[in-house]
């Protein structure tokens, strides 16, 4: 796993007139996860779109050391694209790593349009395409909306172990999330 850490100094968010929130600050190193709570729209996912370098943030910096990867509720691959290609297309651009598709529950789709996945498949697709890129800084939106109690357990364990290995991950979620030794940052503690 290549070197990595995330520090996030004094961020504020702004949508519009309104400050999301500000004076946000956090710092992880090799192995650590935070998990970021908060009611829905008080910007968890404008968070994670700055923390990945999508988005500006208001006022504040973020240092980025590592490879990010950002999973969110728009997995990016071509819904008219049978999964195999969709994939592929990826793997073109980020390299020929490991994407697990029979550990992730869908071999044998891959002739399958995207478009007709269901919605924890799509969700379980983008997990195959963050496992291939080999990031060492993984943000993950949401990750567990639409997935089955199986699918929740396998997304866990491939966090635990992206940490144990010396990666990063940031997860933004409603729901609770088992990774030992995460720390939790609430948005609300940090509301302009």
């Amino acid at each position: 796993m290549q070197e990595c850490s995330l520090t996030a100094s004094d961020i504020a968010c702004r949508k519009g007139d309104r400050l999301l929130f500000a004076r946000l600050s956090f710092a992880l190193a090799r192995g650590q996860a935070l998990q970021l709570t908060g009611s829905n729209g008080i910007g968890k996912s404008s968070l994670m779109r700055i923390l990945a370098g999508l988005a500006p943030a208001f006022a504040g910096t973020v240092e980025r050391v590592g490879t990010v990867a950002l999973v969110d509720e728009r997995p990016a691959l071509d819904p008219h694209q049978p999964l195999g290609a969709a994939l592929a297309f990826w793997r073109r651009i980020d390299g020929p790593g490991d994407a697990q598709l029979a550990r992730l529950g869908i071999a044998g789709l891959e002739d399958v349009p995207v478009r007709y996945l269901s919605t924890g498949q799509k969700k379980r697709a983008a997990l195959a395409r963050l496992l291939g890129q080999e990031a060492p800084l993984w943000l993950l939106d949401e990750p567990l909306n639409g997935l089955d109690t199986r699918g929740v357990a396998l997304v866990q364990d491939l966090a635990a172990e992206h940490c144990r290995a010396g990666g990063i991950c940031v997860i933004a979620s409603h729901q609770p999330f088992a990774l030992p030794g995460m720390a939790r940052l609430e948005l609300r503690d940090f509301a302009a």
